[in-house]
């Protein structure tokens, strides 16, 4: 773990100034507009990310207290990460992970496990190793979403993992209370995951959601970022999956 200069602020009742946040999956997308939501609060910040550039060029604009370059999928790496934390933190959000559409047709068993295994087995980690080290009243904040509640061709996997985190948060919720523990559902964001997985359908499918989706835009990382913030500061949240979309369950298929 790199150490940087601390960030200065008093502890408030419901706010983030003066708390510190750890913030899994840091270096782009909703993971980085967080990171500077929590920052412009008065926050402080400790960076995981996987991709050391990337991280580096994510400290040197939000200069955190200090960053981590790890796969967050590596359970022991996690285990060594919060083992090495020396003050408690207030909040950890993790959003590293990407959803896996694998049509039965060809599916590689192997990479369908290794999915499975990844993303419980992040998450188990996290609130296992992460329990001790967060303050009362503070949470564990992962990232789901809610494409993959309809069933679909390809949707299996992805659909399984859908309907367990929330089951997931809730139990663990009760297990390492009062450290609370949420998710949330995104949609469609427009980040650089949503490139990357879209290629040159980007375009059409931001057209697409704009016109049909009911708040007539397409949801950012600015967007789900300021639930993140909500879900930590308020105290009273928790074993909940809180959905963001723009309205996007809603729309026929």
């Amino acid at each position: 773990m790199t150490a940087a200069p601390g960030v200065p602020g008093s502890p408030g009742p419901s706010g983030l100034a003066g708390r510190t946040v750890v913030v899994i999956g840091a270096s782009a997308g909703i993971g980085l507009e967080t990171a500077r939501q929590v920052r412009a609060a008065g926050g402080g910040l400790i960076l995981v990310a996987r991709d050391p550039e990337r991280l580096e060029r994510a400290a040197l604009e939000l200069r955190p207290q200090a960053t981590a370059a790890f796969d967050a999928n590596d359970t022991d790496r996690v285990e060594e990460f919060f083992e090495a934390l020396r003050e408690p933190v207030d909040h950890v959000m993790v959003t590293a992970g990407s959803p896996a559409y694998m049509p039965l047709d060809g599916m590689d068993l192997t990479a369908a496990r290794r999915q499975f295994s990844d993303r419980l087995g992040m998450t188990l980690a996290v609130a296992l190793h992460g329990r001790r080290k967060v303050r009362a009243g503070g949470t564990l904040l992962f990232m789901g979403g809610t494409g993959a509640r309809r069933p679909g061709v390809g949707m299996s996997v992805v659909g399984a993992m859908t309907a367990a985190l929330p089951a997931l948060v809730a139990n663990l919720a009760l297990e390492i209370a009062p450290v609370r523990v949420n998710a949330i559902a995104a949609g469609f964001v427009d980040t650089p995951l949503s490139a990357s997985l879209l290629g040159d359908q980007l375009d059409a499918r931001r057209e697409e959601l704009r016109s049909k989706l009911p708040i007539r835009r397409v949801v950012g990382p600015g967007d789900v970022a300021s639930l993140a913030l909500h879900i930590m500061a308020n105290d009273a949240l928790t074993g909940a999956t809180y959905d963001i979309d723009g309205g996007q369950q809603l729309l026929p298929h």
